[in-house]
């Protein structure tokens, strides 16, 4: 099954503490750290994620374009996110695919529920991709060999010894 995970950039930001901090201070620091989290999310999960930013009162089209492989997209003059949201979760929405939505807006939550798509809070979306990161730490460490010394395993006793004494003065 195919998994798809689109994103509130805005309404994230605002959710998670340490990217509302930030965005009080630097506002493009806040969505290039949401970019950076979600792209190795994306890696670490395999899911394909959509990253949608409002430019509601921006003049112009909308953008797109992929970061990381993350595909962020920031919607047209006059169109809100959760427009842009409902248009992706219609055109993804097939057999064998389930789409997963990340807002706190409870009217957003269901919207997209009535079209087919599963909800998924700022908050539970935090505590996932703290979970991967862990995930992925286990897995980097179970990867690195705990013996790393590999030139010393390959030598033998007598010559280890030879060099042992030498090193101790002997």
């Amino acid at each position: 099954m195919e998994e798809f995970l689109i994103v509130d950039g805005y309404n994230i930001i605002g959710a998670w503490p340490e990217l509302q901090k930030l965005k009080d201070t630097d506002l493009e620091a806040a969505r290039d750290k949401l970019i950076h989290m979600l792209a190795e999310y994306q890696s670490f999960s395999g899911m394909k994620v959509y990253l949608v930013f409002d430019a509601y009162k921006v003049p112009g089209l909308g953008k797109k374009y992929l970061q990381s492989r993350l595909r962020v997209l920031y919607t047209k003059e006059k169109e809100t996110a959760d427009e842009l949201i409902e248009k992706l979760v219609t055109r993804l929405m097939g057999r064998r695919k389930q789409i997963y939505v990340a807002t706190s807006d409870m009217i957003e939550q269901h919207v997209i529920f009535g079209k087919g798509a599963l909800r998924l809070p700022a908050g539970e979306l935090l505590v996932k991709l703290q979970q991967s990161q862990k995930e992925l730490q286990v897995k980097l460490r179970e990867e690195i060999p705990s013996n790393r010394n590999t030139f010393d395993n390959n030598l033998k006793k007598d010559v280890k010894d030879l060099f042992e004494k030498w090193r101790r003065g002997k």
